[in-house]
């Protein structure tokens, strides 16, 4: 008894500890958020309000003054994950990291981002360099000025924070664009198939992609494999998949609007929740609004970029999705058997260009913590070395990397014109000349217009194909200029009177040019269009609940299979039965979805492991977009010979045979991490996420500053969108990273919610405060008009001019 009260001591005085050094380090991690602070550049005070969400209302009576309020404020909240963000776009991790970072510093400065953001700045026109640089302005007077605030997680990792340049926010711009262009990552998985397989077996594997509003002959087969005749050697281990899955953002999105005859309002509502890896508190999104005397816009933009992709001002609303246009594209060069410091262009010797960089990598064994390295990166005419990379990589060739937003480098970005955009016509023309990145942005005006437009550059190929490395064979190249802009992929007030995008293939059948491999299975784009083609009005809180949407249209038709050849056996029949009941729902209290997903897994992986091997075939499936939608269609059609077991000389294994093996390796697994009883199998004891702080990732104390494992529904496939890693299972990863619905018709407000929160300091009241009404669903809101505004106002903080 005593030793228990003696516990209950130490456990309570814990908890007192533990509350009192919160309570402290909350203090030490604040900044100023009401009175007044003089600002150096500011033509006129300004104003900023904070709600009860700690988000920013900034009032200016000038656009300069507004954009260095914005940069001011945006560092107040996030100037660490600023910094650690641009750290990784220049390849400068392992000064904090060690050698750990190092691969990872060397394939981002070979990429080149900071070394193009410069090329960028350099040519800037006055009005966006205005933005930025007013911008930049304000986070430096943060910097500067207020180095008593600055965020207490610069000293537990031993940085000081540095001025900020245009060409820093730049590098964060083609840092965003690189996690949103997947298909080098198609080509090397393509190519390492290819290797191991030949070109006529790994063609029933590329991947499928499917428009749902076009299936006239739309699923992409002809893909050009008669450029390449011979494997290249590409290493199929953990090297290439360690850099497969390299990189701080995975990315998907669901975006749609409904035009005015389906709004209460009358007039249209859009919706966004953009998928991203959102487990590092706070998240990735900032929101905040801006008034001026000529711009009204609350959204949510990148820390550190400048400006706003997902917003609504007075007149327009815009949300994003990933397009996943193929701009990028390996080629295969063949190094001089002369002159290893040449390669062959034609008949043509030529020398790789060489750019020297200098690495600082922290060393407890250098004599002052950091030791130095010189890189060299090689250079053809097409772009960086990047097989460089992979040191085990054998052969007489190299890769090198075309990477479009590098070539389309113009003085306008966009991002102003964006912002200020009074109609869904002057939004388009923004989008014009936004080339660095490539999303499909959907919008609408008070004036009832709405679409969806493909922003970024798109190489013409001449072989009409981008899926495997092109062979370089002589002076020529695959690149023929570039699809104009009115031909990208496209919709304006279509008749059905709404649009959307979810990551699928959108472009029609007879679209005249290559787009891309790779894209999102449609289930999330089919089970939006069930939705939004059901009659009758629908209000914003219903698009709010369409994004937490968990009906699963992959397993509606793939279940019952399954079920079916579960039920054959005693020891899987109470799985097939659960499965038999399902309304196919992945919610987080059933266990349906969770033996659903678990044998689904074992079923991917027993089709294609036999042959491909065990590298191989992880690779490939922690790619889902590649094979998701094939394996799919090999499932219903029943005839697929990659169902066979190549391993079993005698017997002819059939799609049923393997569901009932992957069910018997599912039950072993739920059993171990559940217990016996399959109704208790719920997929939320198994599928979770967790948010946790940017220094406390691993370890003791993970918990206390971040959210604990939370158990979710969804899944890859439903339109709320909780996706794991397949070879990781089945913790979440990637899953809507910021919920908005905006009606056009509500001038006092707009639905929206983050995974985390505002302020990206520890322990603040504001860094996770949103993580219970997320995942619970409740509404919370961006307020809009003035009245809203002073009715939520918490602190007001007057900038006035020094």
């Amino acid at each position: 008894m005593k030793t228990n009260y003696k516990r209950m001591i130490q456990t309570v005085s814990l908890l007192v500890i533990s509350c009192a050094f919160l309570w402290g380090c909350s203090f030490l991690n604040d900044y100023q958020d009401s009175g007044e602070l003089k600002l150096n550049g500011l033509k006129a005070p300004v104003k900023v309000l904070r709600d009860e969400k700690g988000m920013a209302y900034i009032y200016a009576r000038n656009r300069d003054d507004a954009m260095m309020a914005y940069g001011f404020v945006t560092a107040q909240d996030r100037l660490f994950q600023m910094e650690v963000t641009r750290r990784f776009a220049q390849g400068r991790i392992c000064e904090l990291a060690g050698e750990k970072a190092r691969s990872l510093d060397i394939r981002m400065r070979t990429i080149g981002f900071f070394r193009n953001a410069k090329q960028q700045a350099d040519i800037l026109a006055p009005e966006p360099r205005r933005l930025l640089q007013r911008y930049v302005d304000g986070v430096n007077a943060y910097i500067e000025t207020r180095k008593d605030t600055h965020h207490l997680e610069f000293k537990l990792a031993g940085i000081t924070p540095t001025k900020w340049t245009i060409q820093d926010s730049l590098s964060l711009a083609y840092l965003l664009s690189w996690n949103s262009a997947a298909n080098l990552k198609t080509e090397i998985i393509a190519q390492m198939l290819v290797d191991v397989i030949g070109p006529e077996k790994a063609k029933s594997l590329f991947p499928l992609n499917l428009n749902p509003d076009d299936l006239s002959d739309n699923a992409r087969n002809g893909y050009a494999l008669n450029a390449l005749q011979k494997p290249l050697g590409l290493t199929s281990g953990s090297e290439v998949r360690d850099y497969l899955s390299d990189g701080p953002l995975k990315i998907g999105s669901n975006n749609w609007v409904v035009s005015s005859r389906f709004s209460p309002g009358g007039k249209p509502i859009l919706a966004n929740d953009p998928h991203l890896d959102a487990r590092i508190l706070p998240g990735p999104w900032y929101p905040c609004a801006v008034i001026t005397p000529d711009l009204r816009v609350v959204g949510a933009g990148f820390p550190g970029l400048g400006g706003m992709i997902i917003f609504r001002n007075e007149h327009v609303a815009v949300g994003v999705t990933n397009s996943y246009g193929d701009a990028q594209d390996l080629y295969v060069e063949t190094i001089d058997p002369a002159n290893p410091d040449h390669y062959m262009e034609g008949d043509t010797s030529m020398p790789f260009a060489v750019l020297e960089e200098n690495l600082s990598i922290k060393d407890k064994n250098a004599p002052d913590g950091i030791r130095q390295e010189t890189i060299q990166i090689r250079m053809t005419r097409r772009g960086p070395v990047v097989s460089d990379i992979f040191p085990k990589l054998k052969t007489n060739r190299v890769l090198t990397l075309r990477w479009a937003p590098f070539e389309t480098i113009q003085p306008d970005i966009g991002l102003e014109k964006l912002l200020y955009a009074r109609s869904a016509p002057e939004i388009r023309s923004a989008l014009s000349n936004l080339n660095f990145v490539m999303l499909n942005f959907a919008f609408a005006d008070t004036d009832g217009n709405f679409g969806w437009q493909t922003s970024g550059k798109l190489p013409i190929r001449e072989q009409r194909d981008g899926t495997l490395p092109y062979v370089v064979s002589d002076s020529g190249d695959n690149w023929k200029g570039w699809i104009p802009f009115e031909e990208m992929p496209h919709a304006f007030n279509p008749d059905k009177g709404w649009v959307g995008t979810c990551n699928h293939y959108t472009p029609p059948s007879d679209y005249p040019y290559y787009y891309s491999s790779h894209a999102a299975a449609s289930f999330r784009y089919r089970r939006l269009k069930q939705l939004l083609d059901s009659p009758g009005l629908k209000t914003a809180e219903d698009h709010w609940q369409y994004q937490r949407d968990t009906l699963n249209l992959m397993a509606k038709t793939i279940a019952p299979i399954m079920a079916a050849a579960l039920n054959t056996r005693q020891e899987t029949a109470e799985m097939g039965r659960i499965l038999s009941a399902w309304d196919f729902h992945d919610d987080a209290d059933k266990a349906a979805p969770a033996i659903f997903q678990s044998t689904y897994r074992f079923f991917a992986l027993m089709t294609f492991q036999d042959e491909l091997g065990e590298d191989l075939s992880e690779t490939l499936l922690d790619n889902w977009y590649f094979w998701q939608e094939r394996l799919f269609k090999m499932v219903e059609e029943n005839d697929s010979p990659w169902f066979d077991d190549i391993s079993t000389k005698q017997i002819k294994e059939t799609r049923d045979d393997l569901f009932l093996r992957a069910g018997r390796k599912a039950a072993d697994q739920l059993k171990a991490e559940m217990g016996d009883s399959p109704d208790k199998w719920e997929w939320g004891k198994i599928h979770t996420i967790e948010h946790v702080s940017p220094i406390r990732r691993e370890g003791f104390g993970k918990g206390l500053v971040g959210s604990g494992k939370i158990p979710v529904g969804g899944s890859s496939e439903t339109l709320l969108r909780n996706y794991y890693a397949f070879n990781k299972p089945f913790d979440v990863i990637v899953s809507d990273s910021m919920r908005m619905v905006a009606d056009l018709s509500d001038p006092e407000k707009v639905l929206a919610v983050l995974p985390g929160g505002v302020s990206g300091r520890l322990f603040h009241p504001h860094t996770k405060d949103q993580i219970k009404p997320f995942i619970s669903g409740e509404k919370v809101y961006w307020w809009f008009s003035d009245e809203a505004i002073q009715a939520h106002t918490q602190t007001t903080l007057v900038l006035n001019p020094s």
